[in-house]
């Protein structure tokens, strides 16, 4: 069922009767009763330390919590002069619909600002209320991305895919492009609204990257802030990877389309300005399992091959060949053979006619290869030092950008 509004009736009403705000807090959540208070409370504090004089209203937008969530939300006390509206939200089940509910109410009330902050943060503070919502109401800009002081192994995703592709294809160096914690203008969240896409995977997931791409692509005033450590229920990249991997790259590659002639225009990358902490702090280290990561590389490479045979050219394709002989402590992926994967899974996903879905599942287990040989290679880094193998890499995805629009043509012409 399409809804037209991502609002329940009581949620829109109580918005009605506080009529307008200066700021908008959202959380999204789903099962998160063990750090819904603290965010809660990291929120309340930062609004009333920095933001007391203005009016600001806190949204929970639930997906349906069947733990006790919503209850703990809803009797833990904020600040005074401040509104709570605890809301399920309605439409297709993910974060995308509750970011559209989030619009929604920043839209209604007329907001400056609105910020959204993930509800399983342990590492909020109440400045990550400054550090987001400044840039906004005091500098002008329109959206703010967030940068962390990250594990080296946390955000595999991001930093083996989201940050070289943002970069590489619409030329700003966006750190962490599905972070998770933004703040945007009234004006942007107006914008968001408007799409036509609350009925399609974005509102399952890949939030994020629409969210920041669009950002870009209409020219939206963007910076960064540099929040500080981030401690969350982190994952091992071995356990849960595989299933964002596919959300990700597929509506990555779908922005790739819908954005086709602004990307294949832009050549080189720039800087976007940065505020917040300025310090680099070396967050807890996370374990990980390398054993199953190269395990999983190796049986998809033997029950994929034929089809990797096909996607891929011939020297990138021995190159897998050879990393599936290789040893978990010795196994490493060049990044070059990286970049093809990527640039040639993202031309034949634009050319595929077939199961495009089946295809980004098909890829996962080299994703999970290039995760195994990124942990070897930073395995005696700092997550600072490893930081710049992060940088070097982006690098080589630019340097190739040449390489997918010639894949990404050719392949296109085969399929007319």
């Amino acid at each position: 069922m399409a809804y037209d509004t991502a609002l329940r009736g009581y949620t829109s009403k109580r918005i009605k009767e506080i009529e307008s705000a200066d700021i908008l807090v959202g959380i999204p959540c789903y099962n998160n009763e063990k750090t819904i208070s603290h965010v809660i409370q990291m929120v309340t504090h930062g609004l009333a330390r920095h933001y007391k004089d203005k009016r600001s209203v806190i949204l929970i937008a639930d997906g349906g919590s069947t733990d006790d969530t919503r209850e703990i939300a809803r009797e833990f006390e904020i600040k005074p002069w401040q509104e709570k509206i605890i809301s399920i939200y309605r439409g297709l089940g993910g974060k995308g619909s509750a970011f559209r509910s989030v619009f929604e109410a920043a839209k209604h009330l007329k907001v400056k600002a609105c910020m959204v902050v993930d509800s399983d943060l342990r590492s909020i503070t109440s400045d990550w209320v400054k550090h987001l919502l400044e840039p906004i109401l005091e500098k002008d800009y329109q959206y703010v991305s967030p940068v962390y002081s990250r594990c080296k192994y946390d955000g595999t995703i991001t930093n083996n895919i989201v940050y070289n592709l943002t970069r590489a294809l619409y030329g700003l160096r966006i750190r962490q492009p599905i972070g998770g914690d933004f703040s945007f203008a009234g004006k942007l969240a107006s914008y968001y609204i408007e799409q036509d896409v609350w009925n399609t995977d974005v509102a399952r997931y890949g939030i994020d990257v629409w969210m920041t791409t669009n950002a870009i692509t209409n020219n939206f005033k963007i910076c960064q802030s540099n929040l500080g450590v981030k401690t969350h229920d982190a994952k091992d990249p071995a356990e849960s990877l595989g299933p964002m991997f596919r959300q990700v790259v597929h509506t990555l590659f779908v922005l790739m389309e819908q954005h086709e002639d602004q990307w294949k225009a832009i050549k080189g990358s720039r800087t976007v300005p940065l505020f917040g902490l300025q310090e680099f702090m070396e967050p807890e280290p996370i374990q990980v399992d390398l054993e199953r990561l190269v395990t999983e590389y190796k049986a998809g490479f033997r029950q994929f091959k034929g089809i990797y045979q096909d996607i891929f050219c011939s020297e990138c394709f021995e190159e897998l060949k050879r990393c599936a002989t290789r040893a978990k402590t010795k196994f490493v992926m060049p990044v070059t053979t990286w970049v093809h994967v990527l640039y040639e899974t993202a031309a034949t996903f634009h050319s595929w006619t077939y199961n495009r879905t089946q295809l980004v599942n098909l890829v996962t287990p080299l994703y999970l290869g290039r995760v195994a040989s990124f942990i070897n290679r930073t395995r005696k880094m700092t997550s600072s030092q490893a930081e710049e193998v992060v940088e070097e890499q982006a690098q080589v995805f630019e340097d190739y950008k040449d390489y997918l629009i010639q894949v990404w043509d050719e392949k296109a012409k085969q399929r007319h």
